[in-house]
């Protein structure tokens, strides 16, 4: 809990609750959870209890808010609602309703009082679940379009294998916003919890950030889990390393033969040395060294010694005596006067 309110949100629904009829009362009670149970009952659960049908548990329940709001409990408790307008826009003035309460308690009883609180509540308002953004609550609407349409800016921006560091997609999305933002607003706390609205944008288990369909984010299985303990490392590494990166990062299990199997099956994985692999992203290419070293010199022409073995070793892991060793094929490559190796016709 990282934020103090004045009030507790259990007196505060029961001095409301008052304003109205016991029958409705006991609607927005078992309707929101607010008594013994914790548990929100459903439109037919109560209309069943009361023989009546949902439509009309739903009628009663949007009268009684109206009767609150109208009633002289509501007007005794506008500092209340004036203090949560205030910690949403601490907030950043748009902020998931999931964040919301867990800002203010941990406690399931209280997060049910505190939801009633808003709902009732107009000093704000909220917007709705819908296919790209999750629950939330705004204290000023202009504010929230600006981040609404910032947010999409930027998912639009990322390609769908693309992952990005936090810092990164903080500062996309504060690029984006520019100067429409006040500067009281341009925290990371406050950013991170606007990429929070989005149910299109996440983060993985290593901080990496991208688009939900992403194997980066929505990580499936050993591959996945391999690319992003490679990614991360930044250099190749022996299948039994990934295996065990894997096993540390992810607490699952992964074996050395499996992961093998898994990397060599799948083009994002590049064999370069003895049970070494590199992404492919990378640049490294695949077979033989001798047909790695003749493609170099039949891209790049004649070459000196230590210029081909810088090239070839940005293509494969592979060490300096190694590619000597395969120069030696004179079937392949020659040495001109000057020192150069070419690849023979």
């Amino acid at each position: 809990m990282a934020i103090k309110i004045s009030f507790k949100p259990k007196e505060i629904s029961k001095k409301l609750l008052k304003a109205l009829p016991e029958r409705s009362a006991d609607v927005l009670t078992r309707r929101f959870g607010l008594g013994k149970s914790v548990k929100r009952e459903t439109l037919e659960s109560v209309g069943r209890s009361y023989g009546i049908t949902r439509e009309r548990v739903r009628q009663i329940e949007t009268s009684a808010i109206s009767n609150i709001q109208k009633s002289d409990q509501y007007k005794a408790c506008e500092d209340i609602f004036t203090e949560f307008a205030g910690v949403i826009q601490d907030l950043g003035s748009v902020v998931p309703e999931e964040v919301l309460l867990n800002e203010i308690s941990n406690s399931e009883s209280v997060h049910n009082h505190i939801h009633f609180l808003l709902v009732v509540g107009s000093a704000f308002g909220k917007l709705k679940e819908n296919t790209k953004f999750v629950s939330r609550w705004y204290a000023d609407k202009y504010i929230s379009e600006l981040v609404h349409d910032a947010i999409e800016r930027v998912y639009k921006k990322i390609n769908r294998d693309q992952l990005l560091a936090e810092r990164e997609i903080i500062d996309m999305l504060l690029a984006e916003l520019g100067d429409d933002i006040d500067d009281k607003y341009k925290r990371d706390d406050i950013v991170k919890g606007w990429l929070n609205l989005s149910k299109d944008l996440s983060k993985n288990k290593l901080g990496d950030w991208g688009r939900v369909g992403s194997p980066g984010i929505n990580i499936r299985g050993i591959r996945d889990m391999a690319w992003l303990v490679l990614r991360r490392h930044g250099s190749p590494m022996h299948y039994g390393e990934v295996a065990k990166a894997i096993e540390d990062t992810f607490d699952r299990s992964a074996h050395s033969a499996t992961c093998h199997n898994e990397l060599i099956k799948d083009d994002r994985f590049v064999l370069v040395g003895r049970g070494l692999y590199a992404l492919s992203e990378w640049g490294y290419s695949t077979g033989l060294v001798k047909d790695v070293i003749r493609d170099i010199l039949e891209k790049e022409g004649p070459l000196s010694k230590e210029d081909l073995i810088d090239a070839v070793k940005r293509e494969r892991y592979v060490k300096t005596n190694t590619i000597m060793v395969n120069l030696q094929d004179t079937d392949i490559f020659g040495v001109s006067e000057d020192g150069k190796y070419f690849a023979v016709a």
